[in-house]
C-alpha cells in the first residue's frame, strides 16, 4: 500500500453550467494539485457531491481523475453509506484497480449504536479488496464513531489502516493517538484541526482547502510532520480565514468559489446545495487577493 500520511485532499465534481460533469475543469483541479505537491487524492467523497451523482457519473468522474492523475499519486475512492449490504456488493464487484485505499463514512441517518458501527465496518472489511480508511464525521452522520470502536477495528483487522477523524473534538483525536495499535494512522477530517493533529502525533489530513491551496497546504502539512512546528503554524495562521469561510455556507459551495477565482473551475453545485452568496464571495476573493501579497 502507498503512503497516505501527509496531506490528502478531497476532491470537488465541478459542474458546467448546464448541470452536467465538466471533465476538462476536473483534470485541470487533478493537475493543480499534483503541482502543488499534495500526496494523494480523494475521489467522490462528500466534497464532490458524491450522493447527487448518478453510476454514470460517478465512472466518468473515475475515469477522469485516473486518466488526469496517470499513476503519479496514490488514489483513495470513497464507498461509503448506511446501507451495508449493498456497500458489500459494491465492493466485491466494482472496478478498483487503480486505487490504493476506500474511504467509508461511518452509516448515517440510520444512527447505529457503536456495536452496529462495528458490524458495519466488519462486513465491509471482510468484503473490500483494498484497506480502508473508516471516516467519522458526527455532524453530518448523527453519531459519533468512538476512539473504542474505531481502535477495536483497526485492532480485529489488517485493512483498517486509518480513520479521518472529524469530530472537531481534539481530546478525542488524542485519546485515538494514544490508543491506536502501530501503524494506524490517524487524519485529520477538518481543516481547521489538521495541523493540530500533527502536532499532538497524528499523520496528515483528508482536506477540502488543500486542493484550492495546495503549495501552502502541503507546505504547512509537511513542516508539521517534519518537526518544524513553527513554521508548520505560520502557515497555519496565512490560511485560517480560508479554512472557516469556505465552510460558511455548505461544502463545496465555499471551495468552489476558489476554484472559480483561480480560473480552474465554476462555482456551481447542485441541488439541495446552492452557490455562495455574493456576501461570501466577495470574502472569498478579498482572503484569495490577500494571500497572494504575502511571502511564503
Amino acid at each position: 500500500m502507498k503512503d497516505l500520511r501527509g496531506a490528502g485532499v478531497a476532491l470537488i465534481t465541478p459542474f458546467k453550467e448546464d448541470g452536467s460533469v465538466d471533465v476538462e475543469a476536473l483534470k485541470k483541479v487533478v493537475a493543480f494539485n499534483i503541482e502543488g505537491n499534495i500526496d494523494y487524492l480523494v475521489v467522490l467523497g462528500t466534497t464532490a457531491e458524491s450522493v447527487t451523482l448518478s453510476k454514470a457519473e460517478k465512472q466518468l468522474v473515475m475515469r477522469t481523475v485516473e486518466e488526469a492523475n496517470a499513476g503519479v499519486l496514490p488514489l483513495v475512492i470513497g464507498i461509503g453509506g448506511n446501507n451495508t449490504m449493498a456497500l458489500v456488493e459494491e465492493l466485491q464487484s466494482a472496478d478498483l484497480s487503480a486505487y490504493d485505499a476506500i474511504l467509508s463514512v461511518s452509516p448515517y441517518y440510520n444512527r447505529p449504536t457503536q456495536e452496529g458501527i462495528y458490524q458495519h465496518f466488519a462486513a465491509l472489511s471482510q468484503a473490500s479488496p483494498l484497506p480502508i480508511i473508516l471516516y467519522n464525521v458526527p455532524g453530518r452522520t448523527g453519531s459519533n464513531m468512538l476512539p473504542e470502536t474505531v481502535v477495536r477495528l483497526a485492532h480485529k483487522f489488517e485493512n483498517i489502516i486509518a480513520v479521518k477523524e472529524a469530530c472537531g473534538d481534539m481530546a478525542q483525536v488524542e485519546e485515538l493517538i494514544l490508543k491506536r495499535p502501530k501503524g494506524f494512522l490517524v487524519l485529520s477530517g477538518d481543516d481547521i484541526t489538521a495541523l493540530p493533529t500533527i502536532v499532538a502525533g497524528g499523520d496528515g489530513v483528508i482536506s477540502v482547502i488543500g486542493q484550492g491551496l495546495p503549495k501552502e497546504f502541503s507546505k504547512m502539512i509537511h513542516e508539521g510532520l517534519n518537526g518544524n512546528t513553527q513554521v508548520a503554524y505560520n502557515y497555519h495562521y496565512k490560511m485560517q480565514d480560508a479554512m472557516n469561510l469556505i465552510f460558511e455556507e455548505g461544502n463545496p459551495a465555499g471551495i468552489k468559489v476558489i476554484f472559480e477565482y483561480l480560473g480552474l473551475a465554476t462555482p456551481f453545485v447542485r441541488l439541495p446545495l446552492i452557490t455562495a452568496s455574493d456576501a461570501l464571495k466577495h470574502k472569498i476573493v478579498s482572503f484569495m487577493e490577500s494571500i497572494k501579497r504575502i511571502p511564503a
